[in-house]
């Protein structure tokens, strides 16, 4: 008999073949309840939100004394300060910061003086030393979008933001089934002719590294009923099925025809040396692989076909690579006492890998779960300078990094929304982002250091946003702005607005403590504009000084009382359920170079601007007005 494969498909064509059929039938992940502390190495099937702050309370970062910082105003080596016993309390690392205490001055630092009295040779600055309400995490922060796979540093980051059990992705099983009249199990001494069965072993592994579970069923002798009554129970019991053996053109070769009985054969034969006799199709919507006998073969099969069909069942994607050059965007300080290891994000921009450092400190666990990799800083080192070349060690796939969009600058949560709709889609790309405010943008694209930047800075003297900046900085063009939303900004108060805030004058009030954001930022930029329309000085306001980077760390100060008002976006007062009192419509949009609107990853994200998807994303958030999101406007 003159047998003929089915195809001779290209390898990369019968896979992309194979997975569409089988979406067809509807082959897809199934997902399971999973307490957060079993999660680990599992697949995170949705995006989880922090249930709450962490931490939770303002708490002392140091052991030592807790007290009013301006009672030691003016102390210095020459002149220290003495305090009082009934003025300052002892406290650890991890208490509550007393109630009237707004700082922690180290153990180290404080000399016992008489009768319960120390003496302080250094003046203690406001919340030194203190881990404030939403530090790591606030209320609200998505940790990790779709299909991330789940840390240890995840895993903490979850039961930090209160997250104690988690939609999960089940880990499949997979049936597979030895054939051959000539395959023993293993013995010491085979006779000739016998072959002992270590194929199944080989590929067990390698599922059990792509996060599949195996399920070997016992050797079936060259029968086809016997073979058709194994694969049928395999594929009422398993996710998926492997047959090991008997898809070549051989006389008791049987899987094509046994599958092409119970089952829809896609795909047999593939252009590739070993490996060709491939048999693919699948049981319903059990996908069903024939796979050569010879183990290498086999292996090269595994690598290259099965391993990609199994991601429609797992969702993960390819291990990570280890250390790769990168280019630093941001100076990073250090110690000469230590060896460093800073947490990045990792992007390719421009051709070129960047590592953007991430906020640094030991309770800021968040930072591991988001980081595309690790630089390292030698001891005896004072620092990296930016634009410095680095070696970064990945944690991320390195594919995955150079396909993740970069974007910086202002904070809005609808990066992160858009951040979920891309990794939800059929071809998962991730979003570095990171919160540096709009100038922060405007720089790191001046500096090629990422794909666009969140701005929304006010133009004082003709009340426009956006445009006049991105002209002042880049004077010979080669910009766009790719709109983003109106949004509204105002006051974030407690909830039922106890201390009766209406307008922006009444954060002048001596018994209103402010919470600002950071220089740089949109919304320290229209604050300022603000108190100047009104004639006030920003001398007026308690807390002008006292920075956070986000909007929802503003409205977590203020749920906890630690702050009474800040200015912010409503979105940010929802989540905490807190008051709002609008005072302005703001445009938020999307720096970016010209060059870069060619990126395939930049259209992908104009794209989820323009989605329904977000929309509907938006209007559960509340304060969004969506009018062309996506629409580019050159400049």
């Amino acid at each position: 008999m003159n047998y003929k494969y089915l195809s001779n498909s290209p390898c990369e064509q019968a896979v992309k073949d194979f997975i569409s059929a089988l979406k067809s039938v509807g082959t897809t992940y199934k997902t399971e309840v999973t307490p957060t502390r079993q999660s680990n190495g599992l697949v995170a099937a949705s995006a989880q939100y922090a249930r709450r702050c962490s931490p939770h309370y303002c708490a002392c970062a140091m052991d030592g004394i807790a007290l009013k910082s301006s009672i030691t105003s003016g102390a210095s080596e020459s002149s220290p300060v003495t305090i009082k016993a009934h003025d300052y309390v002892f406290v650890d690392t991890g208490d509550p910061l007393p109630q009237g205490c707004d700082c922690v001055v180290m153990i180290e630092d404080v000399v016992e003086h008489t009768r319960g009295a120390v003496r302080l040779y250094a003046a203690a600055t406001p919340w030194s030393n203190v881990r404030q309400v939403g530090e790591d995490i606030c209320m609200g922060d998505m940790i990790i979008p779709s299909f991330t796979v789940i840390t240890p540093s995840i895993v903490g980051a979850l039961l930090a933001a209160g997250v104690y059990e988690l939609e999960t992705v089940k880990k499949p099983t997979a049936a597979i089934i030895p054939t051959g009249d000539e395959i023993i199990n293993e013995v010491s001494k085979p006779k000739p002719g016998e072959i002992p069965e270590f194929n199944s072993a080989i590929f067990s592994a390698m599922l059990d590294e792509w996060g599949v579970f195996s399920k070997i069923y016992p050797t079936v002798p060259d029968k086809p009923k016997l073979l058709l009554s194994a694969v049928s129970k395999a594929a009422r019991e398993c996710d998926a099925v492997i047959v090991i053996a008997g898809s070549s053109a051989g006389r008791d070769d049987y899987t094509s025809s046994v599958l092409e009985k119970i089952g829809k054969l896609v795909v047999h034969g593939v252009a590739i040396k070993p490996g060709k006799p491939v048999v693919l199709g699948h049981i319903g919507s059990v996908p069903f692989f024939g796979i050569p006998g010879y183990p290498v073969s086999g292996i090269i099969v595994m690598e290259e076909i099965v391993r990609h069909v199994m991601r429609l069942l797992t969702k993960r994607r390819a291990a990570p690579d280890f250390q790769v050059k990168s280019l630093l965007t941001r100076k990073i300080t250090s110690s000469l006492k230590y060896k460093e290891f800073i947490r990045c994000g990792a992007a390719s921009v421009d051709k070129k890998l960047v590592a953007v450092p991430m906020r640094r400190g030991a309770g800021i666990v968040s930072g591991f779960a988001k980081a595309g990799g690790i630089i390292t800083v030698s001891q005896n080192s004072e620092g990296i300078g930016a634009g410095s070349e680095v070696m970064m060690k990945l944690l991320k796939n390195y594919d995955e990094i150079k396909n993740s969009v970069c974007v910086t600058g202002s904070h809005d949560p609808l990066i992160d929304e858009v951040s979920d709709i891309l990794m939800r889609s059929d071809n998962p790309m991730g979003v570095v982002s990171s919160h540096v405010g709009s100038m922060g943008a405007v720089m790191a694209l001046r500096n090629g250091e990422a794909h666009m930047g969140g701005i929304h800075l006010l133009d004082t003297e003709t009340g426009e946003y956006n445009t006049s900046y991105a002209k002042r900085y880049f004077p010979d063009g080669g910009v766009a702005l790719i709109r983003g939303v109106v949004r509204r900004q105002g006051l974030i108060v407690a909830r039922g607005n106890p201390l009766d805030l209406n307008e922006i004058k009444d954060i002048a009030r001596t018994d209103i403590s402010y919470i600002n954001r950071q220089k740089g930022s949109g919304t320290r930029i229209l604050l300022d504009y603000l108190l100047d329309e009104n004639g006030m000085n920003p001398c007026d306001v308690r807390g002008y000084e006292r920075e956070e980077y986000t909007h929802t760390a503003v409205a977590a100060a203020i749920s906890s009382g630690n702050a009474d008002a800040g200015l912010g976006i409503f979105a940010a007062s929802k989540i905490y359920s807190l008051d709002f009192i609008p005072l302005w419509n703001e445009s938020y949009d999307f720096l970016v170079l010209s060059s870069a609107l060619e990126d395939k990853r930049v259209k992908r994200f104009i794209k989820a601007l323009q989605s329904e998807n977000l929309r509907k994303r938006l209007d559960s958030l509340g304060g969004y007005l969506c009018e062309q999101p996506g629409e580019i406007v050159f400049l």
